[in-house]
């Protein structure tokens, strides 16, 4: 009868030692495949908290510029209805100087081209981004300007501020665009200089005759208003680049976050297939070993 010349204690060694690096290699050709450390988080041992915070923060961050980006491409639209109203002042100031100038005034046709302009001051202020109301606060779904609205004088003699043709409310537009900083950019319709553009084109469209009085006081208050506009537009153009600046940041700090998880996480594929290379020679010989020690028996020393 064949007898073992090894004893047991020293062959189950051998093959769990063969074992092991066997189970030393799946994982390092998992590696080779993947390119990363491990496939959950529990090998990564020590590290795997530092990497799911970094993954974390490059989610916020990721939330952040798609804020920043959001809210940049409403300021645009804002700049642009504002940088229009402005160029709709400048034109009617040009009228009430010649208006006021001229050796008699046309009525009729100054009235005509003022009611012309507050249409299109109103519609100006009803400018939409993605189908919200971007100067009516944070009433949104609602036209923030009525200027037919019973409660909205059509004519304004003597000239007093009145902004109930303001449907919106107070809350200024918004962005959280780090942990710590929000930056506001919004702008709403019931603004000094707009009312003041409102009330200038109002007294010409609704005063009729017009006299002297009344259209030095639309040019006083035009260009009051043209003034106001001006510092909104510095105002908004400003916000934009804090928005940008805060979004550049942002993707800065992603790119570094991202950088540093992927080098706890991932491997070098060239050094991980040369140590395979190495293991794969290491567990044939431990076979081979395992193979020969298991093969001896006392006949082989007796013949």
């Amino acid at each position: 009868m064949a007898m073992r010349v090894a004893t047991f204690s020293i062959s189950d060694q051998m093959i769990a030692a063969a074992l092991r690096t066997q189970s030393t290699m799946a994982n390092m050709q998992i590696q080779e495949a993947s390119g990363v450390v491990s496939s959950d988080f529990g090998g990564y041992g020590s590290s795997s908290q530092q990497i799911v915070n970094l993954q974390v923060s490059v989610t916020r961050a990721d939330s952040y510029i798609d804020a920043a980006t959001q809210a940049d491409s409403k300021i645009q639209v804002m700049y642009s209805a504002v940088g229009s109203i402005a160029d709709l002042l400048t034109n009617f100031r040009s009228l009430l100087t010649s208006a006021t100038s001229a050796a008699s005034t046309d009525s009729s046709s100054v009235a005509q081209s003022a009611q012309e302009a507050l249409q299109q001051m109103a519609s100006l202020l009803n400018t939409q981004y993605s189908g919200d109301y971007v100067f009516g606060g944070a009433r949104t779904d609602v036209a923030p300007v009525d200027i037919d609205s019973a409660t909205y004088p059509t004519a304004t003699s003597p000239s007093t501020a009145n902004t109930s043709y303001y449907q919106g409310d107070q809350e200024k537009a918004s962005v959280r665009v780090s942990d710590s900083q929000t930056i506001s950019y919004g702008v709403t319709a019931d603004n000094s200089a707009f009312e003041q553009a409102m009330r200038a084109i109002n007294l010409v469209a609704n005063n009729s005759p017009l006299s002297t009085a009344t259209l030095n006081e639309a040019l006083d208050l035009s260009e009051s208003a043209i003034d106001g506009v001006g510092v909104l537009q510095s105002k908004i153009s400003n916000a934009a680049s804090a928005i940008e600046r805060a979004s550049s940041f942002q993707t800065e700090y992603q790119t570094y976050a991202q950088t540093l998880g992927s080098d706890l996480t991932s491997v070098d594929v060239a050094a991980v297939t040369a140590s395979l290379a190495t293991y794969q020679a290491q567990l044939t010989a431990s076979y081979a070993a395992i193979s020969k020690v298991q093969g001896l028996n006392l006949a082989s020393y007796l013949t």
